[in-house]
């Protein structure tokens, strides 16, 4: 089953709809709508449904506060008919008197297939509808899209369209999206050989790069919405990651880097493993679901905590998830958040406004595409957006910052803007930083990444500098390497692997001793990407430390990833067992022969029970 839901529109470019304040329209609690029940001191209202949309499934804001909103048409036809007939669209609706209530609408894209995503990033809407992303920009200003660009083809559509989803915004500046299905890729990699996957997975790249790179693999059906820590670390929700079985099936996963997940199924042949599979965050049960968002702090989440919303649509219901960190990982509370009394309701998507409050997408009752609780199709049951506040808050000046001057700023106007309490004016900043090119900005960037006293100002210096070339932006990123904050020194640790910084393996080395397990996994997920075979002995004495399954996979990974056989050899002979399994297992998944059935053989009745159990899964 395929259910992120797969995310739709439908045409007439170019009509503009202009409704009112909506004042007539049935509240969340009226009837003849479903009831929406949330915590005690929040409030929820509908702030769009028809005739502004009908079928709403996924939706992004643009800096100005525009919402582009992938609609269907109500089509549950065979995907090959969708692509030929494009039946659906894109909306952009807008909130003119600023009541919070949307009241325009434009038809941004007719004529597009089954829209799994969308993505607002430097002027132009990424849309990932099966089997390619497009990038569509509105060259003229007239709020249509003139231009569409096929920003990624991933040339694979099968009969429940989950072969792309996405994509998502890295805090990093790379974006990411999600292959599901189970149909066979193929991916370039200069100098060396092409990736040929079926299994699913997050990949990523570069905005302006062709070059894209898995993060995580899968026998997970469906891998759907992909969102971040505020250090960098993704979340991500999947459908069937187990076969069902006491309550559980769909769950949220930690995308470790590197990682294997989900049922044992020939699809992950092939693809590195460092043992058993990863675990998810928390099992979901027959959930389906699809939209993630992580909230900011900006309305009613605790800034100091990570705090994620997940659009559960076989459920009915938006479920919270605060993360707790656990060793490397993480697990969560979940509570319910947003639950809805009728089985008509499907939330696909929740994302979070500028002033805090959330926005949640009920796309209806029109979907049963490869759904088996959603069999009866009812497309004369439309959805609606509603959204959800902490009753009495005060509202928030100018939650976009579009009071300020954003045409011709300093650097340093843009760096104290990093400090500013709204999310979205310091992420403006942050992409408005990086168009200034490294020459203007990196001066700052230093300046700010060293004096501020502020944990949050440091890490968005260093999300900026990740945007620009290494040779001139590792200056600001290294120092932080030993910043005082752990949750600092991640997101540094993060842009040198990234950049395989090279003149970053003696201090990530040094990390591998962090009384932080996090700082601990991600320095050594570093070192990997890095492939500098100066930090195998490091690693190998990682492994000898108390470690959990993540970070044992990921110090294991990296030395796979490294790939220098006869360093990693002298791992076989330490005195600490642990360090030998790595060892073994890093040589058993090198290849070429690294590590052959007379070394393996006899360990198979080794008296200690971790390498020959070790030998055992190799066998």
């Amino acid at each position: 089953m395929s259910t992120s839901v797969r995310r739709a529109a439908c045409a007439l470019a170019g009509v503009t709809l202009g409704v009112g304040a909506l004042a007539g329209w049935p509240s969340a609690q009226q009837p003849g709508r479903p009831t929406l029940t949330v915590p005690d001191g929040f409030e929820v209202v509908r702030v769009a449904g028809p005739p502004l949309v009908e079928r709403p499934i996924v939706a992004d804001f643009d800096e100005d506060g525009r919402l582009y909103v992938a609609e269907s048409s109500g089509s549950n036809a065979k995907v090959e008919q969708q692509l030929a007939e494009r039946p659906h669209r894109i909306l952009r609706l807008e909130d003119v008197d600023g009541d919070g209530v949307f009241d325009r609408r434009t038809v941004f894209a007719d004529r597009m297939m089954l829209p799994e995503g969308t993505m607002w990033f430097d002027g132009s809407l990424y849309v990932a509808a099966p089997p390619s992303i497009w990038k569509l920009t509105d060259t003229n200003a007239d709020g249509v899209a003139d231009l569409r660009e096929e920003w990624f083809q991933g040339k694979t559509l099968t009969g429940c369209a989950n072969d792309l989803h996405g994509p998502y915004l890295g805090p990093d500046g790379w974006i990411y999206w999600t292959k599901g299905a189970f149909a066979e890729q193929t991916y370039e990699r200069p100098g060396q050989p092409p990736l040929v996957t079926k299994a699913a997975h997050v990949f990523r790249r570069r905005p302006g790069d062709t070059v894209a790179e898995p993060v995580l693999t899968g026998g997970m059906d469906n891998p759907v919405d992909v969102a971040f820590t505020s250090t960098g670390d993704r979340l991500i929700t999947a459908t069937f990651l187990e076969h069902p079985q006491a309550g559980k099936r769909d769950a949220l996963i930690h995308a470790v880097y590197g990682g294997v997940y989900g049922k044992v199924h020939g699809v992950i042949d092939g693809h590195p493993r460092t043992g058993e599979l990863l675990g998810p965050v928390c099992h979901l049960g027959p959930a389906a679901p699809s939209g993630l968002t992580r909230g900011s702090g900006a309305g009613f989440t605790d800034p100091g905590r990570e705090t994620f919303y997940a659009a559960l649509f076989n459920m009915q219901k938006v479920t919270r998830h605060e993360l707790v960190p656990a060793g490397a990982t993480f697990t969560s509370k979940d509570t319910d958040f947003v639950v809805a009394d009728s089985l008509d309701f499907h939330p696909t998507d929740v994302i979070e406004d500028a002033d805090g409050s959330l926005l949640v997408v009920d796309t209806g009752a029109w979907y049963k595409l490869c759904c088996p609780t959603s069999q009866l199709a009812k497309p004369d049951v439309p959805g609606a957006i509603y959204r959800v506040r902490k009753r009495g808050a005060p509202p928030v000046a100018d939650p976009r910052g579009r009071r300020l001057d954003w045409q011709d700023p300093s650097p340093a106007a843009l760096i104290g803007r990093l400090a500013d309490l709204r999310p979205a004016v310091w992420r403006r900043a942050i992409e408005a930083l990086a168009r200034l090119g490294p020459e203007r900005v990196v001066p700052a960037l230093i300046t700010a990444g060293a004096g501020s006293p502020s944990a949050d100002v440091r890490q968005r210096a260093l999300w900026t500098a990740m945007r620009l070339p290494l040779a001139a932006a590792g200056a600001a990123v290294r120092p932080a390497l030993r910043d005082r904050d752990a949750r600092v020194q991640r997101v540094a640790v993060h842009g040198v692997g990234l950049w395989r910084d090279r003149e970053s393996v003696p201090a990530l080395s040094d990390l591998l001793r962090s009384a932080d397990p996090h700082v601990r996994r991600v320095a050594a997920e570093a070192l990997g990407r890095i492939g500098d075979a100066r930090a195998v002995p490091a690693l190998l004495a990682a492994a000898a430390r108390p470690l959990d399954r993540v970070g044992e996979h990921a110090v294991t990974y990296a030395l796979i990833e490294i790939g220098d056989a006869a360093a990693t050899w002298k791992g076989l002979t330490a005195a600490a067992l642990k360090t030998r399994r790595a060892a073994l297992v890093a040589l058993d998944q090198m290849g070429r022969d690294a590590l052959t059935s007379t070394t393996v053989v006899p360990l198979l009745d080794a008296g200690e029970s971790v390498v020959r159990d070790t030998a055992w899964w190799i066998a």
